[in-house]
């Protein structure tokens, strides 16, 4: 697409990196390194290397500084769920980017498909997802992964779009209370699922990693979502409601010339604040 992407690497986990990145956190700190100093196991070794980067941001900044300004950052974090629903030395870190150095972030959160096919963990991971979007307090995009496996993990209870736009949850409770092991704690179901219902935030899109199609599909709404596709619109508020409230297909080719023109610093200070 021609579109410069810097991919910055802040799991401190990652020993073997799928992908060339730009900011690799183990040239500060490595898991493995804190594992054998402090004698912590791996989820405590990860919280340790996080808080150690929440104090070290200036490292970080450094880093940055040398290629947010024409580029397009993809930061790739712990998978750990602690970080991002128990601890604040993630979501400390994402607000300094957002608040102080300006950063338009958008947390983009995986979830595997599979769990669709067990109601109970499905419930989980709306819980989760739900959890996860009011801690860190960013624009949130909620991903089925490996969708294209999904139907090999038993068959789905109801199509496809009750899962990723989070319908009428009362079904899933039926459907969870036929099962004997779930049945006893319907009462519970029942008032979790009225949580997630309740706030209204939760639903999915999803992302077949071989489908070239659903991959833009995906960088599209996070693109929406940050504000990038914006980038090509000079200050017209019309322009501004149209691509806000339109369907997700603008001439997505030409946004790799746009960064080179419009990504500068005399753009983004003629930036809407809101």
């Amino acid at each position: 697409m021609g579109r410069k992407t810097a991919i910055i690497n802040l799991d401190p986990a990652n020993d073997c990196l799928p992908y060339e990145c730009a900011v690799n956190i183990e040239d500060l700190i490595t898991l493995s390194d804190v594992v054998a100093q402090y004698g912590l196991g791996p989820n405590g070794g990860l919280v340790y290397c996080m808080d150690y980067l929440e104090k070290n941001m200036d490292w970080l900044k450094e880093k940055l500084q040398l290629i947010a300004k024409d580029h397009y950052l993809l930061f790739d974090f712990p998978g750990q769920v602690e970080l991002f629903t128990l601890h604040n030395n993630a979501k400390n870190i994402i607000a300094e980017m957002t608040n102080q150095w300006d950063y338009r972030l958008t947390a983009v959160h995986l979830v595997d498909a599979h769990l669709c096919s067990d109601p109970g963990k499905y419930l989980s991971a709306l819980l989760l997802s739900l959890n996860t979007m009011l801690h860190l307090e960013l624009p949130h995009v909620n991903v089925l992964s490996k969708i294209d496996l999904i139907e090999k993990y038993g068959k789905l209870a109801f199509g496809l779009d009750f899962y990723t736009d989070v319908l009428d949850l009362s079904y899933l409770q039926y459907h969870m209370n036929q099962d004997a092991s779930h049945a006893k704690y319907r009462k519970l179901t029942a008032a979790l699922c009225g949580v997630v219902e309740d706030f209204g935030l939760v639903n999915f899109t999803t992302l077949n990693i071989q489908d070239k199609e659903s991959v833009n599909d995906l960088m599209k709404l996070v693109d929406k979502s940050n504000g990038y596709v914006f980038a090509g619109i000079e200050g017209n508020i019309n322009e501004f409601c149209k691509v806000a409230a339109g369907p997700l297909n603008w001439d997505y080719y030409r946004t790799g010339e746009i960064q080179e023109k419009y990504m500068s610093d005399e753009f983004i200070d003629d930036f809407p604040d809101d």
